[in-house]
């Protein structure tokens, strides 16, 4: 008998014991559907109902308005695959398979879109194991239809770590992360198979032909093809929708936007064009240059908003609006890279949005995420909490909604009595991340304190400490005048980490 089959087995085994001896669990007909959406590098500050100045996202802050605004979520982690990882397994960093970015290398050239094109052992990442208890195989043993649309990064084609061996009936998008460097791929994949697009390769990073001329539109020809991958997998969430719209479905709609590079529809970048008057080109050596990076940026999440309110107008058509819950948030805070000026948007205020402070870093501005969750008749309009919560949160809050049970071994709690009013018995004495990459970094959140170690790798292990309630952008460290709290935290960063399994991952100077 395989690891997976044995998996799904036994958990059909745990939920089904725990149906029949709960009463208190919902009928089939009367569970909502769940939709989870996340965005890819959105600022904390980048959406109008959470600050935002200049780029417009009225669907969202529509979603907001009938629903529950949260002021204190956190992502998994400060990039991509681990925050996912996070998401999926309800396990925080100390604990989840997956703990950072890992190109797997070992395999060869991995970079090369043609090779990868032409093996695809060459695409995806280090996949998450197949033991894994995902948050899609929960559902789906509780009788939910499950699909996924959008950018995976948890394990290769050729692993165990494909969406569909992970719980997801259905999947369209990016297979790996290195493929969403473009939004004009040649390839998708639907399921396990290749969906191979109208585009032709470009070069990962690429930059202008020699001689071009910047202010030449005809120059970035190479940047702007035939096949948007952002409007593909779009048309696929809502014919999702329409397919399982007499069954409770849960849809993991993962957008690779506003990661960069800077590629949008021409509607939105001509808006955005006249509302922000000229700009320099972005003509630098990471990602693809682009004519107005500054209007291509805001149109990229003004898209996505439009991208949700379809969402929402799906679901009012085929009559599901007020039986599903939905959740939107984003990966981890805004880049720094690729000509997205985060700071002339101020992407991630309150908190800073320059490099060091934002994706990539355990400060606020890397890991402090906006979360919106809208459920009709059952969250409160207009609502806002304050509730210190995490990716690692998902699985027991889905869980619970579902009437479904979670394994023993996650580090998240059930917000559902947080959405629904009630009083929030359940919650963490601490959040805690740690990430084996740019140097090395713990963090620990401990009510309004917050600790950080950084530069692990370069032997450093002292603990900074800041009050964020009086020091929103962490620039006071006050480690020497609380000798306590240091102590206190270091005690939670040496229990929270457990060795990984894999050796890309490990803290030699914690011991591992």
């Amino acid at each position: 008998m395989n690891r997976k089959y044995f998996k799904l087995t036994l958990l059909s085994v745990i939920i089904t014991i725990f149906i029949i001896m709960n009463n208190s669990c919902t009928k089939s007909e009367d569970r909502p559907n769940i939709i989870y959406i996340l965005a890819d590098d959105l600022g904390y500050g980048e959406l109008g109902v959470y600050g935002q100045k200049i780029i417009e996202t009225p669907n969202i802050d529509a979603l907001a308005r009938s629903g529950m605004r949260f002021t204190d979520h956190y992502s998994g982690s400060p990039v991509c695959a681990p925050s996912r990882s996070v998401f999926m397994t309800g396990q925080h960093t100390g604990h989840t398979p997956i703990r950072g970015n890992d190109e797997w290398k070992e395999r060869g050239d991995t970079w090369n879109y043609q090779a990868m094109f032409d093996n695809p052992f060459l695409e995806g990442q280090r996949p998450i194991p197949d033991s894994t208890i995902t948050i899609a195989e929960v559902l789906k043993v509780a009788g939910y239809t499950t699909g996924m649309v959008g950018k995976w990064g948890l394990g290769a084609p050729t692993t165990e770590g494909l969406p569909n061996k992970q719980g997801f009936d259905f999947f369209y998008g990016y297979n790996c992360q290195r493929q969403a460097h473009t939004l004009y791929p040649m390839h998708l994949w639907r399921n396990n198979e290749r969906h191979i697009l109208n585009n032709k390769n470009v070069s990962p990073h690429a930059n202008l032909a020699e001689g071009a001329d910047p202010h030449d539109l005809s120059s970035y020809n190479d940047f702007e093809l035939n096949d948007y991958a952002p409007e593909l997998m779009h048309n696929e969430a809502l014919q999702f929708l329409d397919d399982n719209k007499d069954r409770p479905f849960f849809l993991y709609y993962a957008s690779p936007i506003p990661h960069v590079p800077l590629q949008a529809p021409k509607k939105w970048v001509d808006y955005y064009r006249v509302k922000l008057g000229e700009e320099t080109p972005y003509i630098g050596k990471s990602y693809f240059p682009n004519q107005y990076p500054r209007a291509t940026y805001a149109a990229m999440i003004s898209y996505l908003d439009e991208q949700v309110g379809d969402l929402v107008n799906k679901l009012l058509e085929i009559g599901q609006y007020e039986n599903t819950l939905i959740i939107f948030t984003s990966d981890n805070g805004p880049t720094y890279t690729g000509g997205a000026d985060t700071p002339f948007f101020d992407s991630a205020k309150p908190f800073k949005s320059e490099r060091g402070w934002a994706k990539g870093f355990v400060h606020e501005g890397g890991i402090r995420v906006p979360m919106i969750a809208s459920w009709p008749g059952k969250i409160k309009n207009g609502s806002r909490s304050n509730h210190m919560s995490a990716f690692q949160d998902m699985m027991p809050t889905f869980a619970e909604v579902s009437g479904a049970t979670v394994a023993a071994n996650i580090d998240g709690i059930s917000l559902l009595p947080t959405l629904l009013g009630k009083d929030q018995t359940e919650t963490h004495d601490y959040l805690y991340w740690e990430f084996p990459a740019y140097k090395g970094q713990q963090a620990v959140r401990l009510g309004n304190w917050k600790g950080i170690r950084r530069n692990i790798f370069e032997g450093n292990m002292t603990i900074e400490l800041y009050n964020l309630d009086r020091d929103i952008q962490e620039q006071y460290d006050i480690a020497r005048s609380r000798p306590d709290l240091i102590e206190q935290i270091e005690k939670i960063m040496e229990k929270s980490h457990i060795p990984s399994d894999l050796e890309r991952f490990k803290f030699p100077q914690l011991g591992d």
